[in-house]
Parts: C-alpha cells; sequence; structure tokens
C-alpha cells in the first residue's frame, strides 16, 4: 500500500488550487483512473487555451512522481506518452487560434487573464529565437502559452510548427514527467517536494540560459568585424 508524500516544512509556495501536489491528490481522490485525463487537462488549457496561470512544468514532474510512488497507477510509459500527446495538443490549439484569428487577437484589451506585457514578451521571444523558440517556450511559463498563438498569427507553415511542436512535447511532456518519475525514488525528494519543485523550475531555463549565451559569444565574435578599421 502506497502512502502521500510528506509534508515538507516550507511555506506553500502556491495558493492551494495550484498547487500540483494539491491538484494530483484531490484528483486521484475524486477520479480515480480518470485523475490523468484531468492533469492532461491542465496541461492542454495551459498550454494552448491562453490560460497562462496553471504550474505546467511542477504538475508534470509531479505526476512522474505519484507514478513513481504509485499513487498514479499506471506504468510510467503510458503517464509520460499522455502527458507528451496533451503537450502536444495544448500548442496545436494555440496555433490554430492565432491562425483563425489573426492579428486582432493579440490586439485585445487587457483583462484579468490577459495582458499585453504577455504578448510583448512573447513577440520578442519568438522574434530572438525563431523556429527554435517553440521548443524553448515549452520552458517558460506564460512564454509556452502565447507562443503557439504568435506562431499561428505570423503563419508559420504547419509542417515546420508541427515538428518544432514535437519535439517541444518529447522534451517537456514526457522529458519532465520521467525526471519527477526518476526522482521520485529518493526520499530526499519526496520528502522535500516543494524543494524538488524549485530544481525543476531552475532545470528548465537551462535552454534558455544555453541560448542567451550562445547569442552573447556570437555578438562577441562579431563586433571586432564591425569595427572600423584604421587606414
Amino acid at each position: 500500500m502506497t502512502t502521500a508524500l510528506a509534508a515538507t516544512p516550507l511555506p506553500a509556495l502556491l495558493p492551494d488550487w495550484m498547487d500540483p501536489d494539491t491538484l494530483i491528490n484531490g484528483f486521484i481522490a475524486q477520479y480515480g483512473t480518470w485523475a490523468l485525463a484531468a492533469i492532461c487537462a491542465i496541461v492542454i488549457i495551459e498550454t494552448g487555451l491562453l490560460f497562462p496561470f496553471l504550474p505546467g512544468d511542477s504538475l508534470l514532474f509531479t505526476a512522474g512522481l505519484f507514478t513513481g510512488t504509485g499513487q498514479i497507477h499506471l506504468p510510467i510509459w503510458a503517464v509520460a506518452g499522455i502527458l507528451g500527446l496533451a503537450a502536444f495538443i495544448g500548442p496545436q490549439s494555440g496555433y490554430w487560434i492565432g491562425r483563425l484569428s489573426g492579428p486582432k487577437i493579440f490586439n485585445r484589451p487587457d483583462s484579468r487573464f490577459f495582458k499585453k506585457a504577455y504578448i510583448d514578451r512573447t513577440h520578442a521571444f519568438f522574434e530572438r529565437y525563431g523556429g527554435r523558440a517553440i521548443v524553448l517556450a515549452q520552458f517558460v511559463p506564460f512564454v509556452r502559452t502565447y507562443i503557439p498563438v504568435a506562431a499561428g498569427v505570423g503563419k508559420m507553415p504547419y509542417p515546420r510548427f508541427i515538428k518544432f511542436n514535437v519535439i517541444g512535447a518529447l522534451v517537456w511532456g514526457v522529458g519532465v514527467t520521467l525526471l519527477g518519475y526518476w526522482l521520485g525514488r529518493f526520499d530526499i525528494v519526496k520528502d522535500n517536494i516543494e524543494v524538488a519543485l524549485i530544481l525543476v523550475v531552475f532545470v528548465s531555463i537551462i535552454p534558455i540560459l544555453v541560448e542567451t549565451g550562445k547569442h552573447w559569444l556570437e555578438a562577441r565574435k562579431a563586433a571586432p568585424a564591425l569595427e572600423p578599421t584604421e587606414d
């Protein structure tokens, strides 16, 4: 018989309704085997339906961890595969929302859940990284919600979008779930889940740090070539 994860002494990082531990335990209690469907719905909503205030990274990680502890009664290959599919479907929805709605969706007035600042940040991210932004954005809260919409508004060729979408779903949806499953075998992780979630957020931004470093090095190398030469 499995037991629930031990509570961490750290204060909660998220409100109860957004805390992944609370969410998944609640889903398991209410839906049993169908809890995974509720988790998938949250992933799809966050990555494709313009609602960025959901704990995508930590939810995937916790789902993998709960699979390892037996609280989700499915094999890890099924859990990771299903969540990877959800991470593919969500951006597909966002892409077609942007493709069919056009630029007017980015000109909406600010509301409780929609801020022009999110769009400006997403546009700058997309301009900087191009197609790779579809993959990298999976690891950036808020940006991962709007980047598929930006790709749709910009009419990125659909086959090209699918290619990056598949890579992102595998690296993020499957990868973060497997990471939770693997790390969940260690008692120190199970007993300090909020610390583990902080580490997940840190690890998730590593691809962005790498890309930023590459751009910085390229700019440094290009700088001497742009300097005027003396006659």
